[in-house]
């Protein structure tokens, strides 16, 4: 009987990675990369948009299909938007199914009145935070590596 596609510890296992669960752990080797650029949020209803073919990340909803774009992509194509984002990317494995993660670098951004726009992948969690404020954000989920044993 064939198995089918990938199955996900067969293509965490391919990455050489181990999703992690304890929080502690977690927080303990927490790093952070910055994606170089800056980046916008987008929608359209349009399925033949140029916005799908630039799109790094989506979400379809029932008011239309999300994008993120980088801004040079989004000026380039006239493209309004409000929201100027850095892209920080924690990387740390975290199992879909841990727990607190989320909460942890939520309340360390909210402390300082940091937005942050979450989008999950499987091997790692991505936060849109404004651009102007990306040294700050990277200070406060850098001061959750001496929360680990919290």
């Amino acid at each position: 009987m064939s198995a089918g596609p990938s199955s996900t510890s067969d293509a965490g296992a391919a990455a050489g990675s181990i999703a992690q669960t304890d929080l502690a752990q977690m927080l303990a080797g927490l790093q952070v990369d910055v994606r170089e650029g800056e980046y916008v949020y987008a929608s359209t209803s349009d399925a033949r948009s140029p916005l799908r073919e630039l799109a790094l990340a989506t979400v379809t909803e029932n008011e239309g299909l999300t994008c993120v774009l980088r801004r040079a992509d989004a000026d380039a194509h006239g493209v309004k938007y409000d929201f100027v984002a850095a892209w920080l990317t924690l990387r740390v494995h975290s199992a879909l199914e841990a727990v607190g993660l989320t909460a942890a670098f939520s309340r360390a951004l909210t402390r300082h009145g940091i937005p942050c726009n979450v989008l999950a992948g499987f091997y790692h969690d991505h936060l849109l935070v404004p651009a102007d404020r990306c040294d700050e954000a990277l200070a406060a989920l850098h001061s959750l590596r001496g929360e680990a044993g919290v």
